[in-house]
């Protein structure tokens, strides 16, 4: 293992982002070109919420900055500070394909406890990247 594949997961976290982002903006520019709804009316994301009935996509590339700020965080320290380990790659791969699931789940059938279910675990994962990385500063 070298010690930038770190980084591959966070590649992977970025190149969902974007796919959101492409499906957010593809759902929101058909809904509002089929409804009849003209940008300025949604200018804020009260009146985003009250007018656009497909938020699914808005919704979720919102989480996709606020967990993974935590992992975006993480990868460039355990490089930095020569910390990656096989488990921290195995923890960062499972976020990230967490986070996909989530995703997928979000944007398509939305079912509340499955999404939940995804986003606690993936979350965990995160959260134990930064538990190790701390004992093993502790350590040092």
């Amino acid at each position: 293992m070298t010690p930038d594949a770190i980084f591959f997961p966070a590649v992977a976290l970025v190149l969902l982002t974007l796919l959101v982002m492409v499906r957010l903006y593809v759902a929101r520019l058909t809904e509002m070109h089929t409804r009849g709804i003209e940008p300025q009316d949604i200018a804020t994301g009260a009146a985003a919420t009250a007018l656009l009935r497909d938020t699914a996509a808005a919704d979720n590339f919102r989480n996709l900055f606020e967990v993974p700020v935590l992992f975006y965080a993480i990868c460039p320290l355990l490089y930095a500070t020569h910390r990656t380990t096989q488990l921290q790659l195995a923890l960062a791969w499972a976020f990230v394909i967490g986070r996909w699931v989530h995703s997928l789940i979000h944007i398509s059938y939305n079912r509340v406890m499955h999404r939940f279910t995804v986003f606690i675990v993936s979350t965990l994962c995160v959260f134990a990247m930064w538990i190790l990385f701390a004992l093993r500063l502790w350590d040092a």
